[in-house]
């Protein structure tokens, strides 16, 4: 949240009565759905399983479309925007941090963090550098040049959310990030992201089932068949 008497900051993810449906005579798996997100603040959205998280998550990145409603992303509205549009604007706005990983185990961590920027055609001398910088940002700046195979869990989710922020994303979505990790490693993890959100001015989802990593955020949502909703702050 702003600090009180701060300028509002600008809203970087905007939903607007969003409905998704799977068939034509299937029921909606999100009906409705508001939600806005401003630069460097950090939602975690709750939910049972089969509520549609993992369907909003594919809306807002862009690998989905909504039947109905708007999505926009720094105010351009995804639903207008061809697939090659949003495959590009997907690379260079969109950052990804999964439970699984997903990191390649024949790259060495830089060479996975490199990824973004390479497929965003970045010269290599500047790759190089923004590479360096964000391996030191998460702390992993002395394992560069080893392989996954060679990592802790907690190490390889570091090179993730390296990975995901080194081309300066506007939207970071993080899915059950911890999921795979010992406590102290998650507890690790979940401190780096809201960090990582905070400095990058990202705004930040965090989709989890677990209230601790949950009460990281700055406000939580429960997502359920009505709707977004706020949590109450006592919930258990």
């Amino acid at each position: 949240m702003a600090a009180p008497g701060s300028p509002p900051r600008a809203a970087v993810l905007r939903l607007e009565a969003v409905c998704k449906r799977y068939g034509t005579e299937g029921p909606a798996v999100l009906d409705g759905v508001d939600l806005c997100v401003a630069e460097g603040e950090y939602v975690a959205i709750m939910g049972e399983s089969g509520v549609g998280k993992s369907t909003l998550l594919n809306l807002l990145a862009g690998l989905d479309r909504a039947d109905s409603g708007r999505i926009a992303l720094d105010g351009m509205d995804l639903g207008q925007l061809d697939d090659d549009a949003l495959t590009l604007l997907r690379r260079r706005a969109v950052g990804f941090v999964f439970q699984a990983f997903h990191v390649l185990p024949y790259l060495t961590a830089s060479q996975n963090v490199e990824l973004p920027l390479e497929l965003l055609g970045v010269p290599p001398a500047e790759r190089r550098e923004r590479v360096a910088r964000m391996l030191a940002a998460v702390g992993i700046e002395a394992l560069a040049e080893r392989r996954p195979r060679e990592l802790s869990g907690g190490e390889i989710q570091r090179i993730a959310i390296a990975r995901a922020l080194v081309h300066g994303p506007r939207v970071l979505l993080a899915d059950e990030p911890t999921g795979n990790l010992d406590p102290r490693s998650a507890a690790a993890t979940l401190d780096l992201l809201r960090e990582q959100v905070k400095s990058h001015g990202a705004a930040g989802i965090l989709i989890t089932h677990s209230l601790v990593a949950a009460r990281t955020a700055d406000r939580i949502l429960t997502l359920d068949a009505r709707g977004l909703a706020a949590r109450p702050p006592d919930a258990a």
